[in-house]
């Protein structure tokens, strides 16, 4: 009985999908849903099918024509499909077709960046195939010929060849004398459907990118992957109807205008920012085993404080918390992410916060921490490798030898321009990261110098990436285990368990109200460009480690930078130059009326995190949840550490634009709430 329920799913569905086919559809992205669920029948085993077990279901459903399919449960299953699938390109890590296929399971459950990023490995992979002298070329081949048995077309790419597809183009009659599969007795002729086929997938991967990226929002990179499509297959329908799509919106952005540059399309896009179903690298922050560590480390470095279980307001991306009626469900596997406790109006959130043991004076440090997790942007700048301290000045040195000396100690010998400011920064770098870039020809150029101004801060948070790498390579541990980052809170939302059905408008998804949850800056150049590019100039295999570096590894990397990295800026320009990860630091939770300042200081001729007691907050009368004055002067034992990782002089829009990209939400502190009402009754009475 479960068996023929699951073929007449199977059935029901392709003829859902082969029906919608058959009419001239209104939107691109709509034909776009129709195939993805037609991919992940086809490619599906009848015994792993992740279209199954539907009957008899009492949770909600999603409407596939007419036939109910329980919501959860196909999302279980796409994931149970999801993971088998990443096994296999573990073993296999050179064949393109699983990437297209684990695409199309990404954009089922509603993952459109992930799905980029595996359609761009895609095609470089298609890429490998097609050229003789690239690298992995042999490999790819092999992996693509395993596809191609008797002549097949892989069933990922039939409706870009058959014939009654009426969408189907050119393609069909340039390949159809070669994709017949009774003229293979000669090899030169497979050959020949291998070579078609990596022709076919590459058309498949512009597809692909061009409506994957426009669903992300980076119409630039969406429009730059159309048009490279086009010059592939110039008549093909469907990258006709997504190109006309993003003219269209790229008109509407500029009041209607005709003509417009393809330099002035947006590329700042967004993804979802959470914790991934399978991502078994975070560690229960809450365990007594997590907090027993952290307050080890705390010692060291802030005697007088601890590490303590808080509650914090939950950031939303609207108004006001004021204005959520409707409480998410609580994430079971990791509590942080959900609604534990709710007051009249505003939702809470379990986290992690500093809290004084001691009483602590006016103008008393606090915290001290050195790191190497930094990013300078600087090209060929005078200041320290690791920690990104200015480098000491030699000519105060009375000798040759004492200068001879202090360049021996503080540079790399095989590295024509890395130095650093001491011995043991050079010590720790050696021991931590530096192997992973020493002497790799343009590794240190990558990122640096931006020319584009807007570019300045999101490049910071790329070079930490690149670090992050390094260190990970380094010493041969995930980068998500790395100790710097593993204990590190990202601002994650809860996991969504809804999937992307065949017969949803997907424009939608282009809008702002669809796309509220997706709080991650995304960009196709330093989400996963420019991260491939780095990892290939550190002689990583971009494939063989996928594991290590797949792009879900890069976002979630991303997410906890954008919320704990502080930033130094030039005082010149004001430009953001140099930036840092400090940990134990960032656990001191941000507030506009914080207690404490903060600023980048050398000892010992490194640099290292200063936090101390503010002589005196913003406003006198601040005040904690409970409505208890907080006081103006010191902070008493028991209260909490509340830091700034903005300028708190800036007014609450700007603050809370601030917010939005870096924490994932606006903020929700006392005074961000005290002068929203204020400009509210100010804009009521005017």
């Amino acid at each position: 009985m479960q068996l023929n329920i699951k073929k007449n799913w199977q059935k029901a569905l392709k003829i859902y999908a082969t029906a919608l086919m058959s009419e001239l559809l209104s939107s691109t992205l709509n034909e776009v849903a129709v195939t993805r669920v037609q991919e992940i029948s086809e490619f599906s085993d009848e015994a792993d099918s992740p279209l199954k077990n539907y009957a008899n279901q009492s949770k909600p459903v999603d409407s596939y024509n007419g036939h109910e399919i329980a919501a959860d449960t196909l999302y279980y299953d796409l994931l149970i499909k999801l993971e088998k699938i990443t096994e296999e390109l573990h073993k296999s890590p050179y064949d393109l077709i699983l990437y297209l296929q684990r695409a199309s399971i990404y954009s089922a459950l509603n993952y459109p960046d992930l799905a980029v990023g595996d359609s761009y490995r895609a095609l470089l992979l298609c890429d490998e195939c097609t050229n003789e002298g690239f690298e992995y070329h042999e490999l790819a081949w092999a992996a693509l010929c395993s596809h191609c048995i008797n002549g097949e077309i892989p069933k990922i790419l039939i409706s870009h060849v058959e014939k009654d597809d009426p969408l189907t183009d050119i393609a069909y009659s340039e390949l159809s004398s070669a994709s017949s599969k009774y003229f293979f007795d000669d090899n030169s002729l497979e050959a020949s459907q291998v070579l078609n086929a990596a022709h076919l997938a590459s058309l498949k991967c512009y597809h692909n990118l061009s409506v994957l990226l426009y669903i992300c929002q980076c119409m630039k990179s969406a429009f730059e992957f159309c048009s490279r499509g086009l010059t592939l297959m110039p008549k093909n329908i469907r990258l006709l109807k997504i190109k006309s799509e993003i003219e269209a919106s790229a008109k509407k952005e500029s009041n209607g205008t005709e003509i417009f540059d393809i330099d002035d399309l947006s590329d700042e896009g967004w993804a979802r920012r959470e914790i991934y179903p399978w991502n078994h690298y975070e560690p229960d922050r809450f365990s007594q085993e997590t907090l027993e560590f952290l307050n080890r480390e705390l010692a060291l470095i802030a005697p007088k404080c601890e590490v303590r279980i808080t509650e914090l307001v939950t950031l939303q991306k609207c108004a006001s918390s004021m204005e959520i009626k409707t409480e998410p469900e609580p994430d079971k596997k990791h509590p942080e992410v959900g609604s534990l406790n709710k007051t009249s109006r505003q939702l809470k959130n379990k986290q992690l916060g500093i809290f004084a043991k001691e009483d602590i004076l006016p103008g008393e440090t606090i915290l001290k921490e050195f790191s190497l997790l930094t990013a300078n942007n600087r090209l060929k700048d005078s200041s320290c490798d690791a920690c990104c301290a200015e480098l000491p000045e030699l000519k105060l040195k009375n000798n040759e030898k004492a200068i001879e000396e202090t360049v021996l100690a503080s540079s790399c010998p095989q590295c024509d321009d890395t130095f650093f400011c001491s011995t043991e920064c050079r010590f720790q770098a050696e021991q931590r990261y530096h192997p992973a870039v020493c002497d790799k020809e343009d590794v240190d150029i990558i990122g640096k110098d931006p020319s584009i101004f807007k570019e300045k801060p999101v490049g910071l948070y790329f070079l930490l990436l690149c670090r992050a790498f390094a260190m990970a390579s380094t010493q041969k541990i995930h980068p998500l285990n790395l100790i710097q980052i593993k204990y590190i809170w990202g601002d994650f939302s809860p996991t969504r368990t809804d999937t992307v059905a065949p017969n949803h408008d997907l424009v939608t998804l282009n809008s702002i109200n669809s796309n509220r949850d997706c709080t991650l800056p995304f960009s196709f150049k330093y989400n996963v460009a420019e991260p491939l590019h780095v990892l290939e100039k550190m002689d990583i295999d971009i494939f063989a480690n996928l594991a290590n570096y797949d792009l879900w590894v890069i976002n979630t990397l991303y997410s906890k930078f954008r919320g704990t990295a502080s930033a130094s800026v030039n005082e010149v320009t004001g430009h953001p130059e140099v930036a840092a990860v400090h940990p134990l630091w960032c656990f001191a939770n941000h507030d506009c009326d914080p207690n404490v300042q903060w600023k980048w200081e050398r000892e010992n001729s490194r640099a290292f995190m200063h936090l101390w007691c503010r002589e005196k907050r913003m406003f006198s009368d601040s005040t904690n949840e409970s409505g208890d004055r907080l006081g103006n002067v010191g902070i008493q034992a028991g209260q909490e550490i509340l830091n700034h990782y903005c300028d708190i002089n800036l007014n609450i829009r700007q603050r809370r634009e601030w917010a939005l990209g870096s924490l994932g939400g606006w903020c929700q502190c006392a005074r961000c709430l005290r002068e929203e009402k204020e400009e509210k009754e100010e804009w009521i009475h005017t």
